[in-house]
């Protein structure tokens, strides 16, 4: 089932269509997280071409995206590690009251 919302994006309205799962606030962070960088990057720019700004906003965003996933990808190799570490230890532990 989806759903008709209207947002509203660095001063112009769109209608889009949702889907069940999706609730009005995460739209609403996802909304607010776009606008933000739409005006961070209008100011930074100094353009008042609001294609250019969205294409930069979307760059930025796309950046941001691909950080965090390489963030990710550190965080479940030191996981990795530490799991192999922790069997190790309980391997050694397991030996010794065998032993």
């Amino acid at each position: 089932m989806s759903d008709i919302v209207e947002i509203e994006i660095y001063g112009r309205t769109y209608k889009i269509r949702v889907k069940g799962e999706e609730n009005e606030e995460y739209i609403s962070r996802l909304t607010s997280y776009v606008d933000q960088k739409m005006q961070e990057i209008a100011v930074k720019s100094r353009s008042e071409d609001p294609t250019k700004i969205a294409v930069l906003a979307a760059l930025n965003i796309a950046d941001d995206y691909f950080v965090s996933r390489k963030r990710l990808e550190q965080v479940d190799e030191r996981i990795d590690r530490m799991e192999a570490e922790i069997a190790t230890v309980a391997s050694n532990l397991f030996k010794d009251d065998h032993a």
